[in-house]
């Protein structure tokens, strides 16, 4: 059994895919005997040092850029000190979640300080952008130059897809392993089994009304806006199709104003509430042009044995791999997702068989156990 050090730049409370991947693959390990720390950013200010759940969590000060989507660690004398007690820690191998923090490359230095093996986990498919060209490029010439600084580094390299992989290729990183993103699937039967609410009863909807469900944080890279307009295209037709949003971001306010019958803006909602509501609906729709590594919704969507339809961006074509296990689209304008929605919604056998397909690919795939299966083995055969 080992010391398993995780260094992620946002965590818990923070939402997002990266902080859920860290968190299970964290649990994961835990589970099979070894000792888990992860290092991350005091984005919400809260206590430096504690443990949960058996994890312990070091957060290192920062400061909070793009609203906290990219902390940068603020070298100052609480810093020093954190960093003493990391350093006298009996760590065995180190991972680092995301590349292209400073956060990233403190963690592969203090593997190297400490003379032990670790891997940087991809989670992109393209450059990071905050859709503002003259920030976009500077943000391009800044992940060269922190990726260079990984690289001499020495660590080993995986993604959680293929599409991560070959990204990487695009620094000159030849990937040593897929280590895919997953699901609990135990755990989400549970939750299913015991649904937080029953949200046909609470909306007055029928068994035979049709819920198309998105998942995530709301901005317009992830395809909302189009969702929403494809579906009040939708329903001209058939008034019968609802569409549930369940999270916040950038988003959140304007799509909440926006009043329309058959869209349901839940907010943010807890991880229990959202298993319940992709439980209840007929179809998942992630139109993102996001650079995607392999989307937690979908992965959530998909165990909840919903008809999956997103985009051709990042790695969600390895577990839909060709129309009878959903629909991945060319691109994310209305039209496309409208023309998808209107196939899955009038087949309800196109719905269900590619739905059952899904789910039994990732039951054999994208699990926890594969992946860590997977970590633990590499680390292995470099020791």
């Amino acid at each position: 059994m080992g010391v398993f050090c995780v260094f992620s730049a946002n965590y818990f409370p923070n939402l997002g895919g990266v902080e859920r991947y860290t968190y299970n693959l964290a649990k994961k390990l835990l589970e099979k005997g070894h000792k888990i720390i992860i290092v991350t950013s005091n984005v919400f200010q809260l206590k430096e040092l504690e443990e949960n759940n058996g994890i312990k969590i070091y957060r290192m000060p920062c400061i909070n850029l793009l609203n906290g989507r990219f902390p940068v660690i603020k070298p100052n004398k609480r810093f020093c000190v954190l960093l003493k007690l990391l350093l006298a820690e009996n760590i065995d191998y180190v991972m680092v979640n995301t590349r292209f923090y400073i956060h990233s490359f403190l963690g592969v230095l203090i593997a190297n300080k400490m003379k032990v093996p670790s891997i940087v986990i991809e989670h992109g498919t393209n450059h990071f952008t905050i859709n503002n060209k003259i920030l976009d490029a500077l943000g391009r010439i800044y992940e060269h130059l922190i990726t260079y600084w990984i690289k001499k580094n020495k660590p080993f390299f995986g993604g959680v897809s293929e599409a991560c992989n070959l990204w990487l290729s695009h620094f000159g990183i030849k990937s040593q392993c897929v280590l895919y993103n997953a699901v609990d699937i135990d755990e989400i039967t549970f939750l299913r089994s015991i649904p937080a609410k029953d949200y046909r009863k609470e909306y007055g909807l029928t068994l035979d009304d049709i819920i198309v469900t998105y998942s995530g944080r709301l901005v317009k890279e992830k395809g909302i806006l189009n969702l929403i307009q494809a579906v009040q295209n939708c329903c001209i037709n058939n008034s019968g199709v609802y569409l549930f949003i369940a999270g916040d971001g950038d988003l959140y306010s304007y799509v909440n104003d926006l009043k329309i019958k058959n869209v349901i803006v839940l907010g943010r909602i807890d991880f229990h509430h959202v298993i319940s509501l992709l439980g209840q609906s007929d179809i998942f729709c992630l139109p993102t042009e996001y650079p995607e590594g392999l989307p937690t919704s979908i992965l959530e969507a998909a165990a909840c044995e919903c008809y999956c339809i997103t985009t051709i961006f990042g790695g969600s074509k390895e577990l839909i791999i060709n129309n009878q296990y959903g629909e991945i689209l060319p691109d994310n304008k209305p039209s496309t997702i409208e023309s998808a929605l209107n196939r899955a919604i009038y087949d309800r056998g196109l719905r269900v068989q590619a739905a059952q397909r899904t789910y039994e690919r990732l039951s054999a795939y994208f699990t926890w156990d594969r992946t860590v299966e997977t970590v633990i083995n590499l680390f292995r055969a470099e020791v």
